[in-house]
Formats: structure tokens, C-alpha cells, sequence
């Protein structure tokens, strides 16, 4: 089948007979094989493919004609929806293949139609918005085939309401739901057992696959091959769902289900009520002793503050004793049931944060205990410091393929960094480089600025050096910082010294400052680490990128600290081993946003001083595209005059 799937991507296979503009790449084809082989033989496969080789229809081709169950799984949902209404179809018709597909997202990702009622039902107290919000799925449950809340995009994602009417498998009532007849999950799930192709992304795979060791748990069917596209964020989000957390959200939800339920079923029960508006004001009061800011840290900093002990401690008691009011209820029905297995969930993962249980918290032990404060709300963590054999003992208990593939996996030319994090060491490893002509296509200027990034003026050093660079490029240019701070006061000092219209990170919507960027003549638009990725603008709307630092995570996040405190101890040398390849990496993803097209050229301007004047500056250059490097603003400028 290997030799088919290149065939079939050539310039005579059905592939650019079918689809209108495609251009064959050999890259693509010499990937296509490659992973058709590690289907047909049950293998694992890692694989980079630089921007621009089509890596989806490298791995789709092979997937669809390889006759096996595959699971692909995207780095979003974004991504998931664009693959499997776009990318999937197409490759279908040209291979006119009978291939059955199926799309599969988390649960809160579709409507409960139960659940819906009872909030209708109940919806005296709510604000005028969210009222309103409330018709709205209404009218849109009225007609919705699927229930996916991306439907109704005029409803925002992170509205509370989708928090009241959308499903959760400790709220589910099935086999005794009422409106188990529009049950969207029940009927996603059976199109996905159903399905020869299933798309799924990878939050929704890492729940899947921390919740069962022998299969793919109760959401996905098994499979006999599975592919992961955006591979480098598997670690992270592998790591966030290997652990354990507990958030404000979780107790209030709780509490007010438990509300919903004590009108249901135990309305003769007043001691519920009382508990679930004590759990209610519990929550809240937590958050309070948290203090105001905005904070991210180890929980061993703040655990012994007499507030926060005094807070923890009321919200461990008022969860006790809602357990206690619970119990005598459950056999009444599935909600109160589902409401008392909640809370004790909740309660043993508070537990762990108290003194009353010996605490995992330091990276002696393995794991890290942290907690994140937004202006409202908090998280309590609890993060595995290291995953790869707990990854690698569940994957092995799949019997299928395996490909992992990412435009960003290999440090330099070497895949060390990304197999051992997942325990993949016996994985195959290939590279592709990107098809695109970069010497001829792109420029990195180098501006050599005298100030390291720790200086007190380094923004405004790195704005002055970018002005004559944008003036060069007519705007067309994203900003990249790495730090928030530096964005601000970019933006200040650019807003002041530059006519270009700036689009700022923060000032609206992700997808609406991108729509803007594309359609204002000569914008500049300013951004931090969710523009560095997953961001595809093409053409002579963005023909510069200018990156302010090298993406070093800081010091201050909390998980990164404990995890070179561990490395440390064993002996290990956590700026090599760690920090600098998940720079390199970030890096890349920062570059890739210039040549997105074959027909693109650009500058790609990186601040730094540290490329040139330290020694591991030669890991970060060696991991880039080969472009011509440049030191000279004159030489940037003659570049625009020759692809004006």
C-alpha cells in the first residue's frame, strides 16, 4: 500500500486530478509512504514535515487506503471541525473511496436536551444576558441535528449558559434520562463506532486515555490505528489530564445542581438547600482568601497563610457535610446519586491540598501541587512532573499504529527531546524539510542589539530597531513577545512613534483581530504566545515577523520551576536537557507564521542579542528554515524593493 499512497499524491494521481490547484510535492509523497508502512506494520512513527509539504493529505491518503479503524487526533477544535468538514471529504471524493467519517468532541461540547429543560424551567433569577443566551439555544435546539454548540455562534463559547445546558458525564441520567431519545452524545458516540475515520482532539484522547488502561475508555471505540497531528502539544496536554484538579466552576456547578435536585426529589429535605447554598458561599469565600491578584504558584507557598487554611478547611467542612445530606437522598433518583458521587470526588482532591492528608507537593515526590486565581475564579492542580512511562503503559495496550507529526518536533535534527518526554524511544523518526525555496523566499535580520533582554530599556531598544523594519515592510507585520508586559509597552511606545493601524492581543477576539489584520492595508498586529501558532495568514498581508526575545518559558511558572528542581537532582542539566529545546521548538512555531504559501516572501526579524553571543545560540539558527541571515538594516530594505 506504501507505493500507492505516493502514486496517488503524484502529478498524474487522482489526488491533483480531483483537486484544482495542487501542486505534488516530493516531501509529501516520501511522507505519505513512509506512514503507509507504519500502518501496514503496526508501527511507530515520528515525523516532521516543514511548512508547506501538505502534511494532512500526507497522512490522510495512507489512512483512508490503508482499510484500518484510524482515531486522528487534532491539536484543537478548530483544527478537528476544519479537517473533518473540509480536508476529509476532499481526499475522500478524489480516492472515491467509501469511507464512513465521523467528527468527536468532548461531552460540553454538546447540548443536553435534559438539562436544557430543567434550566428553563428555573430561569427567574437569571441576568437579562444570559436570559437571552437562553432563548437562543432554545430556538437553536428547535432545529440542531447534532447539537454541537459551535452550531450557534452566536452564543460565545465561554457564556455560563453552556455551563447549564450541556452534557457531563457526573450529571447524566441515561439509562433513566427523560429526553434520552435527543441524546447528542449517545448519538455522536454511535456514528464514532460506527465510522471507518474518526476525528477527535487530543484534550478529549488524554481524558479518554487517563480514564482506562486496557481501551479507549467509555467515549471512543477502539481502533487499529491512531494519528496524532499538532504532536508537540501532546505532552502538555497528556500532563494536565494525568493529574488531577479541582476548580471554583466545579463548586459552584455543583452546588447549584444540587439546588435543581433538592427541588426535584427532596423538596422535603430543607437541610440540602442549606448545605448547597453553604457550599456556594464556601467557594466564593475561597477565592476571596486567595487575594485579589492574579497569581500562578506552587500551593507550598501559600498553604500555611492562616486565611487560606481557614478558607480550605470551611470549604472541606461544607463539602462533608453536603455529603452527609446527600447519602440519605441518593436512593431517590440518579440526579441526587450523581450529585453525592460528585461530591465526593471533589472532597477527596480538596483533601489532598489540606493537612488532614499527606501531601504530594514537592518534586521529591513526583508530582506537583499548584493553584492558578483569574479574577473570579481559581484552580487547584495537581501535575505528574513526569509522564512517559505512565503514556507508554497505556499506549501499549493498544494494539494498532501509531504516527505522531508535527510542522515543530525536532530540536536541530534530533527527535530526543520530543520521544523521551512520551517514552517513545524505540519510535522510527523522519524529517522533512519544508518544499518552500527560503533562501530565495525570506530574509532573517539579525539587528544585533547592544542591550541584553534583562535590561530595563530592551522594549524600547527592540521598537526603535523594528520602526525602520515596518517602514520597509508598509506594516504587514505581527509582533511576537513573549511576555504581555512587553507587548503593552511595545504597543505604548509604537502607538506614539508609527502611523500604522495596531491591532493589539487583548483588545478583541483572537479571530477577529486575524480577520482585521487580513483586511487593514498595512496593520501591524502586536501578539503573545496564542499568535506564535495554529495562525495561517497568507500573501502579502504579512510579509514580516518580528520576534522581541527567544521564547524561554519563566521562571516564575510554577510546574517548569519543579520540574528543574527534579532534573537537577537527578543529576541532570535542566537548561539543555529542557528549557533550551522547548524554546527551540516555540521558536519555530513563531517562525512558521511568515511563509505560509509558495508564492510568500518576507523578512523574519529576531531581536536577541543571545543568537549571536552565546554559544547555544548555534541549536536555535540550526533549527530554522535556511534563510539568508543579514545584519544590516540596508540589506531588509533592499529585499521590500525587490518584492514590492
Amino acid at each position: 500500500m506504501s507505493s500507492k499512497a505516493s502514486a496517488l499524491l503524484s502529478e498524474s494521481g487522482s489526488v491533483a486530478k480531483s483537486i484544482e490547484g495542487f501542486s505534488p510535492r516530493i516531501q509529501q509523497q516520501e511522507m505519505a509512504d513512509e506512514i503507509a508502512k507504519t500502518l501496514d506494520e503496526n508501527g511507530i512513527l515520528i515525523t516532521e514535515a516543514g511548512t508547506g509539504t501538505g502534511k494532512t493529505f500526507a497522512y490522510l491518503v495512507p489512512a483512508l487506503m490503508s482499510g484500518k479503524k484510524v482515531i486522528i487526533s487534532t491539536g484543537t477544535k478548530h483544527l478537528q471541525d476544519q479537517l473533518y468538514h473540509r480536508d476529509l471529504p476532499v481526499i475522500r471524493d478524489a480516492l472515491k473511496l467509501p469511507i464512513s467519517i465521523a467528527l468527536l468532541k468532548g461531552r460540553a461540547n454538546y447540548l443536553c436536551a435534559n438539562r436544557l429543560a430543567e434550566v428553563g424551567s428555573q430561569s427567574k433569577g437569571m441576568t437579562s444576558k444570559l436570559f437571552v443566551q437562553l432563548s437562543q439555544v432554545k430556538d437553536w435546539a428547535a432545529k440542531t441535528v447534532y447539537g454541537d454548540i459551535s452550531e450557534l455562534s452566536s452564543v460565545p463559547e465561554d457564556s455560563q449558559i453552556w455551563s447549564m445546558v450541556t452534557s457531563a458525564s457526573d450529571q447524566c441520567l441515561s439509562p433513566e434520562c427523560r429526553q434520552s431519545g435527543v441524546c447528542y452524545v449517545y448519538k455522536a458516540r454511535k456514528e464514532a463506532n460506527d465510522a471507518d475515520i474518526l476525528v477527535v482532539n487530543h484534550h478529549l484522547f488524554m481524558a479518554d486515555m487517563s480514564l482506562r488502561e486496557g481501551g479507549f475508555g467509555e467515549v471512543l471505540p477502539g481502533a487499529q490505528a491512531v494519528i496524532f497531528d499538532e504532536a508537540h502539544q501532546i505532552h502538555d496536554i497528556a500532563s494536565q489530564f494525568f493529574g488531577s484538579s479541582v476548580t471554583s466552576r466545579q463548586l459552584l456547578d455543583l452546588a447549584r445542581d444540587v439546588f435543581t435536585a433538592y427541588l426535584k426529589d427532596a423538596s422535603d429535605m430543607p437541610n440540602i438547600e442549606d448545605a448547597s447554598n453553604d457550599l456556594d458561599k464556601a467557594a466564593k469565600d475561597f477565592r476571596l482568601s486567595l487575594g485579589r491578584a492574579k497569581q500562578r504558584a506552587p500551593w507550598r507557598e501559600i498553604k500555611n497563610n492562616p486565611g487560606i487554611k481557614a478558607g480550605l478547611a470551611d470549604l472541606i467542612e461544607k463539602l462533608q457535610t453536603l455529603k452527609n445530606c446527600l447519602k440519605p437522598a441518593a436512593e431517590r433518583g440518579r440526579t441526587i446519586e450523581n450529585c453525592l458521587i460528585r461530591t465526593e470526588q471533589i472532597l477527596s482532591r480538596v483533601l489532598g491540598f489540606s493537612d488532614q492528608h499527606t501531601t504530594a507537593e514537592t518534586a521529591d515526590e513526583g508530582v506537583l501541587q499548584w493553584f492558578e486565581t483569574f479574577q473570579r475564579t481559581f484552580v487547584l492542580n495537581t501535575t505528574p512532573l513526569e509522564i512517559s512511562q505512565v503514556f507508554q503503559a497505556r499506549r501499549q495496550s493498544y494494539q494498532c499504529s501509531w504516527v505522531f507529526t508535527s510542522a515543530t518536533l525536532a530540536v536541530g535534527n534530533n527527535f530526543n527531546y520530543f520521544s523521551h518526554r512520551l517514552g517513545l524511544d524505540e519510535a522510527t523518526a523522519k524529517l522533512w524539510d519544508s518544499p518552500f525555496d527560503y533562501q530565495n523566499q525570506a530574509l532573517l535580520y539579525l539587528p544585533g542589539l547592544g542591550l541584553e533582554p534583562s535590561h530595563n530599556l530592551y522594549t524600547s531598544t527592540v521598537v526603535d530597531a523594528a520602526i525602520p523594519v515596518l517602514e520597509a515592510s508598509k506594516g504587514r507585520a505581527f509582533m511576537l513577545f513573549t511576555s504581555h508586559r512587553a507587548l503593552q509597552e511595545a504597543a505604548e511606545l509604537l502607538a506614539v512613534k508609527t502611523d500604522f493601524t495596531l491591532l493589539i492581543q487583548g483588545k478583541a477576539p483572537k479571530a477577529e483581530l486575524l480577520d482585521q489584520f487580513i483586511n487593514t492595508p498595512n496593520a501591524v498586529l502586536l501578539g503573545t504566545s496564542s499568535f506564535w501558532e495554529g495562525v495561517d495568514v497568507r500573501g502579502e498581508a504579512l510579509s514580516c515577523v518580528i520576534i522581541d526575545k527567544l521564547p524561554f518559558a519563566s521562571m516564575g511558572e510554577p510546574v517548569m520551576q519543579a520540574r528543574l528542581d527534579a532534573m537537577r537532582k537527578q543529576g541532570k542539566n535542566p537548561f539543555m536537557e529542557y528549557q533550551l529545546p522547548e524554546a527551540v521548538i516555540t521558536l519555530k512555531q513563531g517562525v512558521g507564521r511568515l511563509i505560509r504559501d509558495v508564492k510568500d516572501s518576507g523578512v523574519l526579524m529576531i531581536c536577541d542579542p543571545r543568537l549571536n553571543t552565546k554559544p547555544y545560540g548555534r541549536t536555535f539558527l540550526a533549527s530554522l528554515p535556511p534563510m539568508r541571515q543579514v545584519r544590516e538594516l540596508q540589506d531588509v530594505k533592499t529585499f521590500f524593493k525587490e518584492y514590492q
